[in-house]
């Protein structure tokens, strides 16, 4: 029987087809925290009752997949409460990536999407689950990983520093550039290929995730 298999070459070209295809998503307002509403500083004339009710409100859990995010739990839980990271977490435990993500960190994690994973090139998603694709696998999950805690200001501010891009070390090894697009923030893997963060610091006992509309492609030859 011949067996059909993918080159890491294959895979590559794939993953980057796909990554090229992305667009700024249409929602996208520019860099904000993951709760939906920024509390404004009171000022005379404001009344207190309704201050304090925003407050209370920007208090509230983040929500991701309609589930809460809690600060308290890692990156790993939470994702397995998210409706829409069941794909990210069924990769992260196919590429036994479970107990790093778990660990102390900190760790900055741009979390793709099951639809971001569903633009993907016919196949190349099934390719990468398979016990034989997992160096390759682990590769491209870690490449959406950065060591240390970046929250949206944090990576506003690199930007803003390197004269308009900043370039990210990915657990990984490749390098990750980052930008941004009429106030909001763009990734741009070493193929070219783009993907804009949808939902900002959701923060984690062990980092924060950031979310992203895109799978980012690392070079895996």
């Amino acid at each position: 029987m011949i067996r059909a298999t993918i080159s890491a070459a294959a895979l590559t070209l794939s993953l980057t087809a796909a990554a090229h295809a992305q667009t700024a998503p249409t929602a996208q307002t520019g860099v904000k925290t993951g709760t939906a509403v920024k509390v404004q500083t009171p000022v005379a004339g404001v009344n207190v009752g309704v201050q304090a009710d925003a407050n209370a409100s920007a208090k509230a859990p983040v929500m991701v997949g309609g589930a809460p995010m809690l600060p308290t739990a890692t990156i790993v839980a939470n994702a397995l409460k998210a409706s829409n990271l069941t794909t990210l977490v069924k990769a992260v435990q196919a590429a036994d990536l479970t107990a790093t993500l778990s660990g102390p960190g900190p760790f900055t994690v741009f979390a793709p999407t099951n639809e971001a994973f569903g633009r993907l090139a016919p196949g190349t998603l099934d390719q990468l689950l398979k016990p034989e694709q997992k160096a390759s696998l682990a590769k491209v999950l870690t490449y959406h990983v950065v060591a240390g805690k970046l929250d949206a200001a944090a990576l506003k501010s690199q930007v803003e520093a390197g004269g308009g891009t900043a370039t990210l070390t990915t657990v990984e090894g490749q390098p990750l550039k980052a930008t941004l697009e009429n106030g909001a923030l763009v990734l741009t893997d070493v193929g070219g290929g783009k993907s804009y963060v949808t939902q900002y610091d959701v923060e984690q006992s062990n980092g924060v995730v950031h979310v992203v509309n895109g799978v980012l492609a690392p070079k895996l030859g």
